[in-house]
């Protein structure tokens, strides 16, 4: 599960550290113990890049070597252990040789990052951090009170992904049923229908009508696929993993505001509001329609499911792109399938995801910070078009990857995200959320759940100040 996997860090240990110089593995570790920098055969400008995600090995050490013969200087990438990653940033600025001049970061630890000075604002020399090469989201994701103190690398958020097949055996389902019923009463109405003939052609063109309408616009649409769909034996409707934020906040992530689209304003913070209250009170009412145990579902089991076809709708990560087109192409998947936008809470209440996006900082300690900003500029810039092929991650830069259908969806539900809120007075507020959508789920009191979640936050805003 995607937010829980965040909470899990590895297993406290020293830092780990390799790095690759033009195909070669650089031990960091060694020069930081002796105390002595490391000795190269020329005098070429060099800086240190870490990240933390094994998978972005591939896609840092190709970028590093590309971009270090194009300027005639050398990038080193640093892999580090993921648990407390910040700090390490921060023991190795203050005290190594070898400093960390530009690193990746989740956006939600950026106001940390900032005020730690660990984060600049970046330089952006080549013009890149501008919405004609990323939307509004991973813009406000890596921006600190109105400053830009990083550069948009990759994201994950959510969307709706659905059994296309199948919509369209429920498509043929209700136009055979609406011509019978019609043909009941031309007849008899006391005729069983069943002896009804149907004009074909008709029921062909009035199938694909219905089936061109079927992704679902509103939770009421997939309400009403699921009251009117004989599924196969097996299949259920829709199933997701209701214990994960991630793949609920869609439902209240259009009123719930906590920090603002940029998630830093603490004066921008609107929890306990009818709107919130109202999108709440129709996921609760989902638990009636739905009967899904928490302790019994998680996103894996979902995903399994949903390749097996035994599920009409669910809510997948960026993953599932993949995922899904390597089932297909295998033979695993055996009927056709579609990736959406999710839906509207209501014709009236709207839905609006949650994304984090991983950023390239730019540390304030570097020397070199001209030629850190050139990199971080290259990397989610000219780098974008192979990142998805190199690492499964989704390039936050426009125009990149437009051959992929199922990602270019992805993206449409990033451009209208909301970011995780990066304010370090909320650093718990996804948890608190996830126990609330818990409660909920279970029945408890929507408003009073609520109510204590405003009451939670604003008291830790006032105890930072």
């Amino acid at each position: 599960m995607y937010l829980k996997k965040r909470l899990t860090a590895a297993a406290a240990v020293l830092v780990m550290a390799a790095a690759v110089l033009y195909g070669s593995t650089f031990a960091a570790g060694d020069a930081e113990e002796t105390g002595s920098p490391l000795t190269w055969g020329d005098d070429k400008e060099t800086i240190y890049f870490w990240y933390s995600d094994d998978g972005m090995t591939n896609f840092v050490n190709s970028a590093s070597v590309s971009f270090g013969e194009r300027e005639g200087v050398r990038v080193i990438p640093v892999l580090t252990s993921e648990s407390e990653y910040l700090e390490a940033v921060s023991r190795a600025s203050a005290g190594s040789s070898q400093v960390p001049d530009a690193y990746l970061i989740s956006h939600d630890s950026l106001e940390k990052a900032y005020l730690a000075g660990l984060a600049t604002q970046i330089q952006d020399i080549e013009g890149i951090c501008t919405e004609s090469n990323f939307p509004q989201a991973a813009l406000s994701a890596v921006s600190y009170q109105g400053m830009r103190v990083a550069y948009p690398l990759c994201f994950e958020t959510s969307a709706l992904v659905y059994n296309e097949t199948y919509l369209h055996e429920w498509a043929s389902q209700i136009a055979t049923k609406e011509l019978l019923e019609a043909g009941e009463e031309e007849e008899n109405p006391s005729e069983d229908s069943s002896g009804i003939e149907v004009d074909e052609a008709l029921l062909a063109q009035n199938t694909e009508n219905y089936f061109r309408n079927a992704v679902p616009g509103t939770i009421d649409d997939i309400l009403h696929i699921a009251d009117t769909f004989d599924v196969p034996q097996g299949v259920d409707v829709m199933r997701w993993d209701v214990s994960d934020i991630f793949y609920n906040y869609w439902i209240v992530g259009n009123y719930m505001i906590v920090g603002g689209d940029a998630g830093d304003d603490a004066s921008l913070v609107n929890i306990n509001n009818p709107e919130t209250i109202q999108c709440l009170e129709v996921y609760k009412a989902l638990n009636q329609f739905f009967f899904i145990e928490p302790d019994k579902v998680d996103y894996e089991s979902v995903m399994d499911d949903f390749c097996q076809g035994r599920l009409v709708f669910t809510i997948a990560t960026t993953d599932a792109a993949a995922r899904l087109a390597e089932a297909k192409a295998s033979g695993e998947i055996a009927f056709d399938y579609g990736i959406a936008p999710l839906p509207r809470i209501s014709p009236e209440l709207l839905s609006r995801t949650m994304s984090v996006t991983t950023a390239v900082a730019v540390n304030s300690y570097s020397a070199h910070e001209e030629l850190a900003n050139r990199f971080a500029a290259y990397l989610v810039g000219e780098c974008a078009q192979s990142l998805y092929d190199r690492t499964g991650k989704v390039p936050a830069k426009l125009g990149v990857n437009e051959e992929n259908g199922a990602l270019q969806i992805f993206k449409l539900a990033y451009a209208d995200s909301i970011p995780l809120p990066k304010m370090m007075e909320t650093g718990n507020f996804w948890v608190q959320l996830e126990s609330l959508f818990s409660k909920a789920w279970n029945g408890a009191d929507v408003t009073a759940l609520v109510q204590e979640l405003a009451g939670q936050i604003q008291l830790q805003i006032d105890a930072s100040r």
